[in-house]
């Protein structure tokens, strides 16, 4: 197993594993050719030295796992550095034999590395088996999380006459 910075090339993949499961055909629009607000997206990432868009790979050099950790730089802990670990996904066919448990033991390795002083995620309490998955990690509940979504208008396409 191989975990790498991903590339341009890895979107469609990434994409994918995000749109391959209850929550995420609900909010995803996954496609072919992929939709330009993802490439979008990926290159903002890839430029930001703060964002970290990981793909893991089997012996075949098939994608089979992706995360994205970001290091956010703030003031309290003594100017301390947290890593946000989000979009944790993986291939359908390579659920249920350890990946996951493998791929945050790299992430908080890589945390470590970075500085920071902790690990955090969200989950959806949609998300039941995900939540014992963290906690027996070792994350722990500490916090209530918020969100504040916004509607997002449509992008209407208009050639150009």
């Amino acid at each position: 197993m191989k975990f790498r910075k991903a590339t341009i090339r890895d979107v469609t993949k990434i994409i994918e594993m995000i749109a391959d499961d209850e929550l995420g055909k609900t909010r995803e629009n996954f496609q072919l050719p992929i939709p330009i607000e993802y490439l979008n997206a990926f290159k903002k990432i890839n430029s930001d030295h703060n964002q970290e868009l990981i793909v893991v790979e089997n012996e075949a050099s098939e994608i089979i796992g992706t995360l994205q950790i970001s290091f956010i730089q703030y003031l309290t802990y003594r100017g301390g550095v947290r890593a946000q670990i989000e979009a944790v996904r993986i291939r359908k066919d390579q659920r249920g034999i350890g990946l996951g448990k493998k791929m945050f033991e790299w992430a908080i390795a890589r945390a470590k590395e970075r500085g920071a002083h902790l690990l955090q995620l969200t989950t959806d309490k949609k998300r039941p088996e995900a939540i014992k998955f963290y906690a027996d990690l070792g994350f722990k509940a500490s916090h209530e999380g918020m969100k504040l979504h916004f509607l997002k208008k449509k992008k209407v396409h208009t050639p150009e006459l």
